[in-house]
């Protein structure tokens, strides 16, 4: 009986290597942009296809969502959308510097200026203090700067 269950299973697990194998060529659109080095934890990437921060082809999309190549992703990075052309699905994640083996960036040069544009504008706030809400000495003296 255990003889003829083991011939049952066989096919079953030559199935599953080739699903394996097909495997390579998808992976879910969380994982992905986690192994491209686009988010910095696998968590924070799904929070961010659920929070609508990720298009898979112009289209929002979940987590689970699978990628293939030659898939276009849309990352939000404020004010602009940060745009990769899949080229290769890698097994796990990758260097930073084999980054590019797999996507290559297809954001116009207006866009990326407007990005850093904003980011020194950041930066500059950060420097001064400008973070947030006034507390109540800042609007006291705001208020004695006004009169």
């Amino acid at each position: 009986m255990t003889f003829l269950l083991y011939f049952r299973l066989y096919p079953v697990a030559r199935t599953k290597k080739t699903q394996f194998h097909n495997y390579l060529r998808q992976m879910r659109l969380d994982k992905f942009t986690w192994a491209m080095r686009l988010y910095k934890t696998r968590s924070i990437a799904a929070t961010a296809c659920n929070k609508d921060k990720v298009k898979l082809n112009n289209n929002l999309s979940k987590p689970g969502k699978t990628v293939s190549i030659g898939n276009t992703i849309a990352i939000k990075d404020n004010p602009i959308w940060r745009s990769f052309k899949i080229h290769a699905i890698p097994k796990s994640r990758v260097g930073a510097k084999l980054v590019a083996d797999y996507i290559i960036e297809t954001t116009t040069e207006a866009e990326l200026s407007l990005l850093e544009e904003q980011n020194l504008i950041n930066q500059q706030q950060k420097n001064f203090g400008w973070g947030g809400r006034p507390t109540k000495k800042d609007r006291r003296d705001i208020d004695r700067l006004k009169d």
